[in-house]
């Protein structure tokens, strides 16, 4: 195996981030559970992706990038973090965004606003088509660009996520189940990963906040990593453990995920959001209450930030 420190990285996020035990909710669902709080890395309001961005944008400054791209929906979160990290780091970030959801000055858009950076909306539910004005503002730019792609979540993205499971396995902790949201791919396949590496009796679950077909996605980042850090195994579909809790579509609230975001602010004072961390927790609680948990099991729950997000859809919590 290839080692995590033969990859260009940056240290971006505040790490390691704190896992705590949710006695409240834990006495709620009648199991032990905890949270990994990826909230906490240290850059805008926090959140997953700033792992990612740590190799991705040490790839970008490899080689010679001064523009970074990339795209998402209009509150991506991951684009805001990539926008706050290149900044950071001297670069120009320019975000081309679907014309989809919230596109007003609220959430992400506000934030994006503040750092003043260059945002774009593309009026098309096709990546593609995005990917292909990346290149044509890139090349007509005359600077040398660097892509990342949706979520930050291809191979080198991911790495970010193994290296968060050798984290977690390094504190010596015993967690029977992670679970985390599934939103595009690449942060599942990172931990699932990282998991058959260094905490090879951890299950791990995606709580899939999107309807793509994530059983064929992650399983394809998942080998695609494995053949980054040169493993003598290929993971399978087998290695993917999925629960739908799309709702009404991406993006869209649901009833579950609205529950779950009061639930963890009444009783644990931290706050979800209604597009990843709210649906994807309600997931959690689903398995608890459907007896997949036993009484002393322990369950981490990766809490990827993106507090942002209530802030910017009018939403009914009930």
């Amino acid at each position: 195996m290839k080692s995590l420190q033969e990859f260009p990285r940056i240290p971006l996020a505040v790490l390691p981030t704190p896992i705590q035990k949710l006695e409240n909710i834990s006495r709620l669902l009648g199991t032990n559970v905890w949270i990994k709080r990826d909230d906490l890395t240290g850059i805008g309001l926090g959140g997953n992706k700033v792992r990612k961005l740590e190799f991705l944008l040490a790839d970008a400054k490899r080689q010679g990038a001064e523009i970074v791209f990339t795209t998402g929906g209009a509150q991506s979160n991951h684009a805001m973090l990539t926008a706050a990290c290149a900044k950071k780091l001297g670069m120009t970030p320019i975000l081309i965004l679907k014309k989809r959801g919230v596109t007003e000055r609220k959430g992400n858009q506000l934030l994006e606003y503040l750092m003043d950076t260059d945002v774009r909306f593309m009026d098309t539910d096709s990546y593609d088509d995005i990917y292909a004005e990346m290149d044509r503002v890139g090349q007509a730019s005359g600077k040398k660009y660097y892509k990342i792609p949706c979520g930050g979540s291809n191979a080198i993205g991911a790495l970010g996520y193994v290296n968060c499971m050798k984290e977690i396995a390094d504190t010596s902790m015993h967690f029977d189940y992670v679970c985390c949201a599934e939103g595009s791919g690449g942060t599942h396949a990172g931990v699932a990963l990282g998991a058959k590496l260094f905490m090879p009796k951890t299950q791990v679950v995606g709580l899939m906040v999107d309807s793509d077909p994530f059983e064929i996605i992650t399983t394809r980042i998942m080998q695609e990593t494995a053949k980054l850090l040169e493993l003598d195994f290929v993971p399978t579909e087998s290695d993917v453990h999925l629960v739908n809790m799309c709702g009404p579509g991406y993006a869209i609230p649901s009833p579950e995920g609205n529950a779950a975001i009061r639930m963890m602010a009444a009783n644990e004072g931290l706050f979800l959001d209604p597009v990843y961390t709210g649906k994807a927790f309600a997931g959690l609680i689903k398995l608890a209450r459907e007896g997949k948990f036993k009484p002393d099991d322990n369950v981490l729950y990766l809490y990827s930030g993106g507090a942002g997000g209530l802030f910017a859809i009018d939403v009914d919590l009930g």
